[in-house]
């Protein structure tokens, strides 16, 4: 059985858990509690990060990046790349967007002063990081509500990963209550129909102790 190393609410994760999903690939979750940081964990990937797959072969790939180009390449039965050159390097484009600025500008100073510094054991939330992660949010739901409007899916004609990792940050940044959905009617109708996938409903049934999501959080039409 493969294993997926990662923590529920880490949306990189999350982007692994619906790309395997959706490839129809069977799995299991292992909670990694990286705080923690044990030996057996860092000789598999020494960055100390989650998501790390192990194979049933006993390959291990570390880094969410590496991961999802691993799974197109090792099981393209259900391609989420893109099918031209030019639709890859949109795809590629959308997911470094996500990953790297949507993440840096407001997954870090939301989910991680919110979330992550509690199971860190570290300091309470930075008021500044916080005020800086509301005010950048607005302009990444504008970008997400221009790139539905305009295209079927977010990289184009096609499902593909970009999805995937847009639904992962606004998963877990919904489940703390952080979205404002109604102002935002072109990306709400996008998140329906990628909430609704069966992809998606394991990540639906996720819950942290202590920490209980909205009402609508895991209703497939809000």
């Amino acid at each position: 059985m493969r294993i997926l190393y990662h923590l529920p609410l880490c949306p990189f994760s999350r982007k692994i858990r619906l790309i395997m999903a959706e490839k129809r690939l069977s799995f299991e979750l292992m909670t990694e509690a990286v705080w923690k940081k044990r030996d057996e964990f860092l000789s598999m990937n020494p960055a100390g990060t989650v998501p790390v797959l192990v194979e049933e072969t006993g390959l291990a790939i570390c880094d969410s990046y590496a991961i999802s180009e691993y799974l197109e390449e090792a099981y393209p039965d259900t391609l989420l790349m893109g099918r031209t050159l030019a639709e890859r390097v949109e795809v590629r484009r959308l997911v470094a967007w996500f990953d790297d600025k949507f993440n840096r500008e407001i997954t870090r100073n939301l989910l991680f002063e919110k979330m992550f510094k509690r199971l860190f054991g570290n300091s309470n939330p930075n008021a500044q990081a916080l005020r800086e992660g509301y005010q950048n949010i607005k302009f990444h739901l504008d970008y997400i509500a221009y790139l539905a409007e305009n295209r079927v899916w977010l990289a184009g004609n096609n499902l593909s990963i970009a999805d995937f990792a847009a639904a992962a940050h606004l998963s877990s940044l919904d489940y703390i209550g952080d979205i404002n959905w109604d102002k935002y009617p072109m990306v709400k109708d996008w998140y329906v129909r990628i909430k609704s996938r069966p992809s998606f409903r394991a990540l639906l049934n996720d819950r942290i102790s202590g920490v209980v999501p909205p009402k609508y959080y895991a209703d497939l039409d809000f």
